[in-house]
């Protein structure tokens, strides 16, 4: 099986580029989707005639707003919305998609905010979120996706000095939140491939800084440890246009 994440920055918005040619050349078998701006019969209607593929919706209560959702070739076991936590969960931030051998989690966690000012917010979410990976892997190997809105390492921005402490998504807090994740059990599968390479999945519209290649990895193929047996080819898709992030991806093997 091939698993992919995709932070598309409007389901609606992506889907005029071309979006369902796109998911037909990259061929995942389940394909996470973050910020789909969209409600769930939103998301039903752009995504209408997506040939092969159930979709699952989670959308947020605020209109326009945040949303992930799951196109999947295989039918899961179970689907929930949410991590579990009512003031957590207003957002659409969490979808999963429990299958035989493993739980699919897409998540797109939460942005600090211009000035920060989402900071606490963010980081109760990122404690939160890792009791619920953790409750999980309990039961099965785990595979969680998404765009995580950090920078883990300066290998992981172009600009890293410049952006410490002052930008989201490059704060010692949310560097934080990632370590404990990883101290968790959960590998971040590229970075272990990859351990020294320089690649981005996401840059901003503004000053040609995706032609420039002036970007942050944010978007994450977290694995449990028990799962890393069962996965291979982790890859950055930055070939792939259509949204301010590109595609990731590995393989899963049962």
């Amino acid at each position: 099986m091939k698993l992919m994440s995709w932070n598309v920055n409007g389901i609606r918005a992506i889907v005029k580029k071309g979006f369902p040619d796109l998911v037909q050349e990259l061929g995942p078998d389940v394909l996470g989707l973050q910020e789909t701006k969209a409600q769930d019969d939103q998301v039903r209607e752009a995504l209408f005639g997506m040939e092969g593929y159930e979709l699952h919706s989670s959308s947020a209560i605020k209109k326009g707003y945040s949303g992930t959702a799951v196109l999947s070739k295989h039918d899961p076991l179970s689907v929930a919305a949410g991590i579990g936590v009512a003031d957590l969960d207003q957002e659409g931030r969490v979808l999963r998609l429990e299958f035989p051998s493993f739980h699919f989690v897409t998540v797109y966690t939460p942005n600090s905010s211009s000035g920060l000012k989402r900071l606490p917010f963010r980081k109760e979410w990122d404690a939160a979120f890792l009791a619920y990976l953790n409750e999980l892997d309990q039961d099965k190997p785990l595979v969680c996706c998404g765009d995580l809105n950090v920078a883990h390492s300066p290998l992981d921005l172009a600009r890293p000095e410049a952006n410490y402490n002052k930008t989201p998504g490059y704060t010692q807090d949310e560097i934080d939140g990632m370590t404990k994740l990883q101290e968790a059990g959960f590998v971040d599968s590229w970075r272990q491939a990859h351990p020294e390479e320089v690649k981005y999945s996401w840059w901003s519209y503004r000053g040609g800084a995706r032609e420039k290649n002036v970007g942050w990895r944010l978007d994450y193929m977290l694995v449990s440890e028990r799962a890393l047996q069962h996965t291979s080819h982790a890859a950055i898709h930055n070939e792939v246009h259509g949204s301010d992030h590109c595609p990731v991806s590995l393989d899963w093997r049962p």
